[in-house]
Protein backbone atom coordinates (compact mmCIF):
# COMPACT_ATOMS: atom_id res chain seq x y z
CA UNK A 1 0.00 0.00 0.00
CA UNK A 2 2.82 2.43 0.90
CA UNK A 3 6.32 2.35 -0.59
CA UNK A 4 8.95 4.85 0.51
CA UNK A 5 12.10 4.77 -1.60
CA UNK A 6 15.27 6.65 -0.56
CA UNK A 7 13.40 9.51 1.08
CA UNK A 8 15.68 12.44 1.93
CA UNK A 9 14.70 15.77 3.49
CA UNK A 10 16.66 18.95 4.22
CA UNK A 11 15.32 22.07 5.89
CA UNK A 12 17.77 24.30 3.98
CA UNK A 13 19.64 23.83 0.71
CA UNK A 14 23.08 23.75 2.34
CA UNK A 15 21.99 22.03 5.58
CA UNK A 16 22.69 18.37 6.35
CA UNK A 17 19.72 16.04 5.75
CA UNK A 18 17.37 15.40 8.66
CA UNK A 19 16.09 12.32 6.83
CA UNK A 20 18.63 10.49 4.70
CA UNK A 21 17.84 7.63 2.32
CA UNK A 22 14.89 6.17 4.22
CA UNK A 23 13.16 3.21 2.53
CA UNK A 24 10.39 0.90 3.77
CA UNK A 25 7.11 -0.65 2.68
CA UNK A 26 3.73 -1.05 4.39
CA UNK A 27 1.40 -3.80 3.22
CA UNK A 28 -2.34 -3.33 2.74
CA UNK A 29 -4.13 -3.66 6.09
CA UNK A 30 -0.87 -3.66 8.05
CA UNK A 31 0.09 -1.46 10.99
CA UNK A 32 3.71 -0.38 10.61
CA UNK A 33 5.63 1.56 13.27
CA UNK A 34 8.44 4.10 13.04
CA UNK A 35 10.27 4.40 16.35
CA UNK A 36 13.28 6.30 17.63
CA UNK A 37 14.37 9.03 19.98
CA UNK A 38 13.07 12.59 19.70
CA UNK A 39 14.61 14.43 16.76
CA UNK A 40 15.50 11.33 14.76
CA UNK A 41 13.27 12.36 11.83
CA UNK A 42 10.31 10.01 12.21
CA UNK A 43 7.61 12.73 12.30
CA UNK A 44 9.36 14.49 9.40
CA UNK A 45 8.92 11.30 7.36
CA UNK A 46 5.23 11.24 8.23
CA UNK A 47 4.70 14.89 7.22
CA UNK A 48 6.34 14.24 3.86
CA UNK A 49 4.11 11.23 3.26
CA UNK A 50 1.04 13.29 4.17
CA UNK A 51 1.97 15.97 1.63
CA UNK A 52 2.58 18.61 4.30
CA UNK A 53 6.20 18.93 3.22
CA UNK A 54 6.56 18.62 -0.57
CA UNK A 55 10.29 19.46 -0.50
CA UNK A 56 11.90 16.04 -0.40
CA UNK A 57 14.06 13.74 -2.46
CA UNK A 58 13.24 10.16 -3.33
CA UNK A 59 9.86 8.68 -4.15
CA UNK A 60 6.62 7.84 -2.37
CA UNK A 61 4.30 5.32 -4.01
CA UNK A 62 0.71 4.63 -3.04
CA UNK A 63 -0.76 1.34 -4.22
CA UNK A 64 2.08 1.14 -6.75
CA UNK A 65 1.58 4.66 -8.16
CA UNK A 66 4.25 7.34 -7.68
CA UNK A 67 2.84 10.36 -5.85
CA UNK A 68 3.62 13.89 -7.06
CA UNK A 69 5.35 15.98 -4.43
CA UNK A 70 2.37 18.31 -4.30
CA UNK A 71 -0.44 15.89 -3.63
CA UNK A 72 -3.64 16.09 -5.70
CA UNK A 73 -6.86 16.70 -3.81
CA UNK A 74 -7.98 13.12 -4.36
CA UNK A 75 -4.96 11.86 -2.40
CA UNK A 76 -6.57 13.07 0.81
CA UNK A 77 -9.64 10.90 0.25
CA UNK A 78 -7.34 7.92 0.69
CA UNK A 79 -4.80 9.21 3.22
CA UNK A 80 -5.61 11.08 6.43
CA UNK A 81 -3.45 12.07 9.39
CA UNK A 82 -4.10 12.14 13.13
CA UNK A 83 -1.78 14.57 14.91
CA UNK A 84 -0.05 14.31 18.25
CA UNK A 85 -1.62 17.23 20.09
CA UNK A 86 -5.42 17.01 20.51
CA UNK A 87 -5.37 20.54 21.96
CA UNK A 88 -3.73 22.04 18.88
CA UNK A 89 -5.21 20.03 16.02
CA UNK A 90 -8.80 21.31 16.43
CA UNK A 91 -9.88 24.88 15.68
CA UNK A 92 -10.80 26.53 19.00
CA UNK A 93 -13.58 28.69 17.51
CA UNK A 94 -15.41 26.07 15.48
CA UNK A 95 -17.92 23.56 16.77
CA UNK A 96 -17.10 19.87 16.58
CA UNK A 97 -19.76 19.49 13.88
CA UNK A 98 -18.17 22.18 11.70
CA UNK A 99 -14.78 20.51 11.99
CA UNK A 100 -16.16 17.10 11.07
CA UNK A 101 -17.83 18.57 7.99
CA UNK A 102 -14.69 20.40 6.83
CA UNK A 103 -13.09 17.42 5.01
CA UNK A 104 -16.31 16.97 3.01
CA UNK A 105 -16.31 20.66 2.08
CA UNK A 106 -12.63 20.51 1.06
CA UNK A 107 -13.38 17.61 -1.29
CA UNK A 108 -16.45 19.28 -2.79
CA UNK A 109 -18.74 16.65 -1.28
CA UNK A 110 -22.19 17.17 0.20
CA UNK A 111 -21.91 18.07 3.87
CA UNK A 112 -23.98 15.56 5.80
CA UNK A 113 -24.80 16.13 9.45
CA UNK A 114 -25.89 12.50 9.69
CA UNK A 115 -22.46 11.33 8.46
CA UNK A 116 -20.73 13.52 11.05
CA UNK A 117 -22.90 12.12 13.82
CA UNK A 118 -22.26 8.59 12.60
CA UNK A 119 -18.53 9.32 12.85
CA UNK A 120 -19.01 10.34 16.48
CA UNK A 121 -20.83 7.07 17.09
CA UNK A 122 -17.92 5.19 15.53
CA UNK A 123 -15.38 6.68 17.96
CA UNK A 124 -17.64 6.27 21.00
CA UNK A 125 -18.73 9.86 21.54
CA UNK A 126 -22.30 11.09 22.14
CA UNK A 127 -23.87 13.02 19.29
CA UNK A 128 -24.66 15.92 21.63
CA UNK A 129 -20.96 16.82 21.58
CA UNK A 130 -21.25 17.88 17.94
CA UNK A 131 -22.54 21.29 19.04
CA UNK A 132 -19.76 21.92 21.55
CA UNK A 133 -16.39 23.57 21.16
CA UNK A 134 -13.01 21.88 21.71
CA UNK A 135 -12.37 23.62 25.05
CA UNK A 136 -15.49 21.91 26.42
CA UNK A 137 -14.01 18.43 25.79
CA UNK A 138 -11.34 16.40 27.58
CA UNK A 139 -8.07 15.52 25.87
CA UNK A 140 -9.22 11.99 25.14
CA UNK A 141 -12.49 13.25 23.66
CA UNK A 142 -10.63 15.71 21.46
CA UNK A 143 -8.42 12.96 20.10
CA UNK A 144 -11.52 10.86 19.39
CA UNK A 145 -12.91 13.84 17.45
CA UNK A 146 -9.63 14.06 15.50
CA UNK A 147 -9.94 10.38 14.63
CA UNK A 148 -13.60 10.86 13.63
CA UNK A 149 -12.59 13.75 11.38
CA UNK A 150 -9.92 11.58 9.75
CA UNK A 151 -12.56 8.92 9.06
CA UNK A 152 -15.06 11.27 7.40
CA UNK A 153 -13.69 10.61 3.90
CA UNK A 154 -13.46 6.84 4.49
CA UNK A 155 -9.70 6.70 3.82
CA UNK A 156 -7.60 3.59 3.23
CA UNK A 157 -4.62 4.86 5.24
CA UNK A 158 -4.23 6.65 8.57
CA UNK A 159 -0.93 8.34 9.39
CA UNK A 160 -0.68 8.47 13.19
CA UNK A 161 1.80 10.92 14.71
CA UNK A 162 2.18 9.86 18.37
CA UNK A 163 -1.62 9.91 18.77
CA UNK A 164 -1.61 9.10 22.51
CA UNK A 165 1.54 10.77 23.86
CA UNK A 166 -0.33 13.84 25.15
CA UNK A 167 -2.96 11.77 27.00
CA UNK A 168 -3.22 10.17 30.43
CA UNK A 169 -2.21 6.50 30.58
CA UNK A 170 -5.74 5.14 31.08
CA UNK A 171 -7.03 7.25 28.19
CA UNK A 172 -4.10 6.14 26.02
CA UNK A 173 -5.26 2.52 26.32
CA UNK A 174 -8.80 3.44 25.26
CA UNK A 175 -7.57 5.32 22.18
CA UNK A 176 -5.21 2.48 21.21
CA UNK A 177 -7.99 -0.09 21.53
CA UNK A 178 -10.28 2.14 19.44
CA UNK A 179 -7.62 2.40 16.71
CA UNK A 180 -7.08 -1.36 16.77
CA UNK A 181 -10.82 -2.00 16.40
CA UNK A 182 -11.11 0.49 13.53
CA UNK A 183 -8.27 -1.16 11.64
CA UNK A 184 -9.89 -4.56 12.01
CA UNK A 185 -13.42 -3.47 11.07
CA UNK A 186 -12.49 -1.09 8.23
CA UNK A 187 -9.41 -2.78 6.81
CA UNK A 188 -7.31 0.32 7.37
CA UNK A 189 -3.57 0.57 6.85
CA UNK A 190 -1.66 2.38 9.61
CA UNK A 191 1.70 4.08 9.69
CA UNK A 192 2.34 4.90 13.35
CA UNK A 193 5.12 7.16 14.63
CA UNK A 194 5.95 6.74 18.31
CA UNK A 195 8.79 6.84 20.81
CA UNK A 196 6.86 4.46 23.09
CA UNK A 197 7.83 0.85 22.40
CA UNK A 198 4.86 -0.47 24.41
CA UNK A 199 2.48 1.33 22.05
CA UNK A 200 4.26 0.00 18.98
CA UNK A 201 4.36 -3.56 20.33
CA UNK A 202 0.61 -3.35 20.99
CA UNK A 203 -0.42 -1.73 17.71
CA UNK A 204 1.99 -2.80 15.00
CA UNK A 205 2.88 -5.89 13.01
CA UNK A 206 6.34 -4.64 11.98
CA UNK A 207 8.48 -1.63 12.76
CA UNK A 208 11.52 0.31 11.64
CA UNK A 209 13.98 1.89 14.06
CA UNK A 210 15.32 5.35 13.15
CA UNK A 211 18.49 7.01 14.38
CA UNK A 212 19.75 10.41 13.20
CA UNK A 213 17.65 10.39 10.04
CA UNK A 214 18.45 6.82 9.00
CA UNK A 215 16.60 3.53 9.38
CA UNK A 216 19.05 1.30 11.23
CA UNK A 217 16.85 -1.73 11.87
CA UNK A 218 13.60 -3.37 10.77
CA UNK A 219 11.96 -6.09 12.81
CA UNK A 220 8.67 -7.70 13.75
CA UNK A 221 6.60 -6.88 16.80
CA UNK A 222 7.25 -10.44 18.02
CA UNK A 223 11.00 -9.76 18.02
CA UNK A 224 10.42 -6.54 19.94
CA UNK A 225 8.27 -8.24 22.57
CA UNK A 226 10.78 -11.07 22.93
CA UNK A 227 13.71 -8.65 23.09
CA UNK A 228 15.60 -10.51 20.34
CA UNK A 229 17.13 -7.40 18.75
CA UNK A 230 20.36 -7.45 16.74
CA UNK A 231 21.27 -3.81 16.17
CA UNK A 232 23.05 -2.06 19.09
CA UNK A 233 20.83 1.04 18.86
CA UNK A 234 17.66 -1.07 18.93
CA UNK A 235 18.93 -2.83 22.04
CA UNK A 236 19.84 0.51 23.65
CA UNK A 237 16.39 1.90 22.86
CA UNK A 238 14.72 -1.13 24.41
CA UNK A 239 16.93 -0.93 27.51
CA UNK A 240 16.13 2.77 27.94
CA UNK A 241 12.43 2.03 27.53
CA UNK A 242 12.53 -0.67 30.19
CA UNK A 243 14.53 1.56 32.54
CA UNK A 244 11.66 4.07 32.46
CA UNK A 245 9.04 1.37 32.93
CA UNK A 246 7.87 1.51 29.30
CA UNK A 247 8.88 -1.97 28.21
CA UNK A 248 7.05 -3.45 25.22
CA UNK A 249 3.94 -4.67 27.03
CA UNK A 250 0.46 -4.17 25.64
CA UNK A 251 -1.37 -1.41 27.55
CA UNK A 252 -4.64 -2.45 29.15
CA UNK A 253 -7.52 -0.07 29.91
CA UNK A 254 -8.32 0.47 33.57
CA UNK A 255 -11.79 -0.10 34.97
CA UNK A 256 -12.30 3.65 35.13
CA UNK A 257 -13.41 5.16 31.86
CA UNK A 258 -12.53 8.64 30.67
CA UNK A 259 -15.03 11.17 31.93
CA UNK A 260 -17.66 12.13 29.38
CA UNK A 261 -18.71 15.77 29.27
CA UNK A 262 -22.46 16.26 29.22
Amino acid sequence: MIEVDRLSIRFAHDAPPVVDGVSFTVETGEAFGLVGESGCGKSTVLRALAGLNPEYGGEVRLDGLAMPHRRPRGFFKRVQMVFQDPYGSLHPRQTILAQLLEPLRNQGMRRSVAAAQDALDTVGLPRALSYRFPHQLSGGQRQRVAIARALMLRPDILLLDEPTSALDVSVQAEILNLLTTLRQTRGLTYLLVSHDLAVVAHMCDRLAVMQAGHIVDQLSAEQLRAGTLDHPYSRALLAASEAYGEGPRAPTPEASQERQVG
